[in-house]
């Protein structure tokens, strides 16, 4: 009995392996319906391909990305027209970031828990223009009941979501996923405590997949 869920989550392992999905760009389009139809200049921290920058650019005047991985970097400005209004540049996300320079948004998905965590919130406070919107997907080391709980059901969700997303059949890994990454070492009501100390009103949720939402609006 104790070596079946060590087989099943080795099987699903295998499974995920075979059928990968970015889980990230699953939350894209929720990003962006927290955000306003039109906004001036956006920021996304830890941009990787550029994804997100790149729906950003719908909506925004001009997007900036940055990311700490100099080859990632290159990729994103391959993967994207000339004519989108969107900059990569290769830059640590708590000094990289221009001073003096201001955003209407800024979004930082699954990079926070590589940071330390109050400083990164204060930065990024810091640039948020009045009347800008900040948000952040993140992970969180499961401690609670309902992390766990969640954690559980996200299994077969993840295994089926693949398997959709992917028609059923083998699929290479996105490039989006092939940064390297580490588990979270915050659980979710420290995220919401530390989060609500340097930013009033933040307003965070539990999500699928082993993720979490924050977003803030710099009233």
């Amino acid at each position: 009995m104790t070596t079946l869920p060590h087989r099943v989550l080795r099987a699903l392992e295998q499974f995920n392996a075979a059928h990968p999905w970015d889980h990230n760009a699953h939350y894209h389009p929720w990003i962006l319906r927290q955000l306003p139809r039109r906004f001036g200049g956006a920021l996304d921290v830890g941009s990787g391909s550029g994804d997100l920058a790149r729906l950003l650019a719908g909506r925004a005047g001009t997007v900036h990305g940055i990311d700490a991985d100099p080859g990632i970097t290159v990729r994103a400005r391959e993967l994207t027209p000339p004519a989108t209004p969107v900059t990569f540049t290769t830059a640590d996300a708590l000094t990289g970031i221009p001073s003096g320079a201001s955003y209407d948004v800024i979004t930082c998905v699954a990079v926070i828990h590589h940071l330390p965590f109050t400083e990164a919130l204060a930065v990024f406070r810091k640039h948020l223009a009045p009347g800008g919107t900040l948000v952040v997907l993140g992970l969180s080391r499961p401690a609670t009941p309902v992390d766990h709980l969640l954690g559980t059901v996200s299994i077969p969700l993840n295994a089926a979501t693949g398997w959709l997303k992917n028609r059923g059949r083998t699929a290479p890994r996105p490039v989006s996923m092939t940064a390297r990454t580490r588990p979270a070492d915050m659980s979710f009501p420290e995220i919401a405590r530390a989060a609500h100390a340097v930013l009033p009103g933040v307003r965070l949720r539990r999500g699928l997949f082993w993720r979490y939402t924050l977003v803030w609006d710099h009233r």
